[in-house]
């Protein structure tokens, strides 16, 4: 095995070919072609019909709670397919970036583009864009609620890092039918996932996104803790501001309802 970490996105690609025989150019365009299928079968399906109709219900039930709406006005529930070029990067944080075992192999074994599609549980996505902190929890629980009546295995993870990032995930299996790179087919086992965040969260999640990704795609730890000047200093801990605010608004919120009671 090559000892040489990639320090690079284009280092990286040489060395999965070198190391691996990927060749992403290759790789690519039967990708986008098995994802693409993917995301139609999965809007065709009535699970996804089902979850579209749903949504309604939730936000009426949350409204009757709390005398507010649940979700964004006008927000459609679309599915996305994360790009190629994204696909990879997260094999290379996987494999080079956090994995503690190199030169060896991260845990489970190589993430390889052309042969790991299943252990990625974000190739296919929904983001649900709530309007309260508070409704986060709210909604996971009503997505988990429905996985379970239609016998759907699914799992929650609530995110909280330290670079400000807020947000909950709900990974639910789907089978799907693809083809190999050999042109037979496969049944794989996908994990969607379904996000939920806030308006405020996702709002500074586009202002920031090309700062974060360039972020994950350097290596080792920065002290940006400490460095007050630091684009990182900022950005990170604007995030942490805005979650508190979102606590405070619905607490402030709660207190009213009691009142009024």
């Amino acid at each position: 095995m090559d000892e040489r970490k990639p320090a690079s996105a284009v280092e990286y690609r040489k060395w999965l070919a070198r190391q691996h025989g990927c060749e992403c150019d290759r790789v690519g365009p039967y990708y986008d072609s098995v994802t693409s299928k993917m995301k139609a079968d999965l809007e065709k399906s009535a699970f996804w019909s089902g979850l579209v109709r749903e949504l309604r219900d939730f936000g009426d039930q949350y409204q009757g709670v709390t005398g507010f709406p649940l979700l964004m006005g006008g927000q459609n529930l679309e599915i996305y397919v994360k790009p190629f070029e994204s696909f990879v990067l997260k094999t290379f944080r996987k494999n080079v970036l956090n994995n503690p075992h190199w030169p060896g192999e991260p845990d489970g074994g190589w993430f390889i583009p052309d042969g790991c599609l299943a252990r990625v549980n974000d190739v296919l996505r929904t983001l649900l864009v709530v309007k309260y902190t508070d409704g986060v929890q709210f909604m996971v629980d009503r997505l988990k609620a429905f996985c379970e009546s239609k016998k759907v295995g699914c799992h929650d993870f609530f995110e909280a890092r330290e670079d400000g990032y807020y947000a909950a995930h709900t990974y639910v299996k789907q089978a799907f039918e693809i083809p190999r790179m050999s042109w037979d087919t496969e049944i794989v086992e996908l994990s969607i996932e379904l996000q939920v965040t806030t308006q405020l969260q996702e709002t500074i999640r586009k202002l920031l996104h090309k700062h974060y990704e360039e972020k994950r795609q350097r290596a080792g730890k920065e002290r940006w803790q400490w460095d007050y000047r630091s684009d990182e200093f900022a950005a990170n801990y604007l995030g942490h501001i805005l979650h508190y605010v979102e606590g405070m608004i619905v607490e402030i919120r709660e207190k009213q309802n009691r009142g009024l009671k």
